[in-house]
């Protein structure tokens, strides 16, 4: 029986380690956990995660998130938004679900009535996200 060596199906999951910092935008077709520093903005279609040493200062766009870190900025995740008892975020949420932790710190606004949900995406590769980016702003 041959074996099957589809990496398209494989989801790409990429790292910033807790000694790294990056100053710049992010865009990630897979997941992504930041237990670094990072200055700029984050889009990803998959999931987010942001450990309790991961420090953002910028927007995060994702599908799923989980945060125990820091983030000042806007955050819009399109399906759950996860917020651990160590977590600290300054600025505007987005999202469709929200839990979130006894413990954890949370200044600004939350919105869960106006998920943008696109009628039709662009005929690119990041044409979902793009929609939905378009949407929030």
């Amino acid at each position: 029986m041959a074996k099957n060596n589809d990496t398209e199906n494989t989801a790409s999951i990429n790292f910033l380690s807790a000694a790294t910092s990056i100053t710049g935008d992010i865009r990630s077709d897979g997941d992504f956990r930041i237990d670094g520093t990072l200055k700029g903005s984050l889009h990803s279609k998959g999931k987010v995660v942001i450990g309790k040493s991961g420090n953002v200062e910028g927007e995060i766009i994702c599908e799923n998130a989980d945060i125990s870190g820091t983030i000042t900025g806007k955050i819009v995740v399109f399906e759950l938004l996860d917020v651990k008892a160590t977590a600290k975020i300054d600025g505007d949420i987005f999202t469709n679900k929200l839990a979130v932790e006894p413990g954890a710190k949370f200044t600004g606004t939350c919105n869960m009535n106006e998920i943008p949900k696109p009628e039709s995406t662009s005929g690119t590769k990041d044409g979902k996200i793009q929609e939905k980016e378009k949407a929030v702003k």
